[in-house]
């Protein structure tokens, strides 16, 4: 069998059974290596890992570029492409490393889309709470808002995650990190006008009998999916009437930038999202001066 297919199998077990990368992060390396072991083997004819060079690889990033792959999947492909051969160098399968001179492009930094005030109220009040859906659409949309949750985090809460007397949740982000976000009293009183008058109606669909600790459930009794969220939400984006691209996320990215417009600072806000490294909120710090950048062009007699 050829070297290079043989190293990647060794490889993607590696990850598989030696590291804790969830599996849709080994799902992505499994893409991206199987393209780019394809290209070297098929296009290049190569057979050996020392044959590889950094040409090779910079030819294989630009024919990316020309089938249309995105500038942020591209990055992530040349990501996997240096773990990869940091692998065979640290298991000594080659002491040649063609990827390491191999810069990554750039990457063009695009602020994500933020709710104002007007929006978000427009959104939070579309669901109907005088039927059972409608009430639990509420407490989600209130929930994901006031706690600046991923949909992960959302459709994995359960009734242990809520303290009613400390006004707390406690939620388990990525890598299982768990952590403990305040959550205001309009949120909490939309969860337990859900449990008092909606969850027990939609617990006694189930097929499966018995109860489940998973707090929001959909219409059959069970845990929601991603994608039926996002279903709901742009239902109630097109009832709130906001001819604007809103997703999961944007409840987060919106959080975030109220926050520091109400005058948090930067290193609470990482804390509350969940962050492991403060960078990655820092680009919230781009949308507030936005916000300033505006407020200084419309009030200041020279703006």
């Amino acid at each position: 069998m050829n070297e290079i297919y043989t190293t990647l199998d060794e490889y993607l077990d590696y990850l598989m059974f030696e590291t804790d990368l969830r599996d849709l992060s080994v799902e992505s390396y499994t893409l991206d290596l199987n393209r780019y072991t394809k290209f070297l083997v098929e296009s290049k004819k190569i057979s050996k890992l020392d044959k590889i060079d950094s040409i090779f690889i910079l030819d294989y990033l630009s024919e990316l570029k020309q089938i249309g792959l995105v500038e942020s999947s591209r990055i992530r492909n040349l990501s996997s492409i240096k773990n990869f051969h940091r692998y065979i160098v640290g298991e000594e399968i080659s002491d040649k490393n063609p990827a390491m001179d191999v810069e990554s492009p750039k990457k063009n930094e695009t602020l994500p889309y933020v709710l104002n005030i007007s929006q978000v109220n427009k959104l939070l009040s579309s669901p109907d709470n005088d039927t059972t859906l409608g009430l639990r659409d509420t407490a989600m949309l209130e929930t994901i808002y006031a706690c600046g949750l991923r949909i992960s985090e959302l459709l994995n809460l359960e009734f242990k995650s809520i303290n009613f007397q400390e006004k707390i949740i406690r939620v388990i982000g990525k890598r299982n990190k768990e952590r403990i976000i305040p959550i205001g009293k309009v949120a909490l009183k939309s969860i337990s006008t859900y449990l008092d008058e909606s969850r027990e109606e939609l617990l006694s669909k189930r097929k499966i009998k018995g109860s489940t600790a998973t707090l929001f459930l959909n219409r059959f009794g069970n845990k929601i999916s991603r994608m039926g969220f996002w279903k709901i939400l742009r239902k109630y984006v097109l009832i709130a009437g906001l001819d604007t691209e809103i997703h999961p996320h944007t409840f987060r990215h919106t959080f975030a930038t109220h926050l520091l417009e109400g005058g948090a600072d930067l290193r609470s806000v990482q804390l509350l999202l969940g962050h492991s490294d403060i960078t990655t909120t820092q680009i919230y710090t781009h949308i507030d001066s936005e916000q300033l950048q505006m407020i200084h062009k419309m009030y200041h007699p020279r703006g």
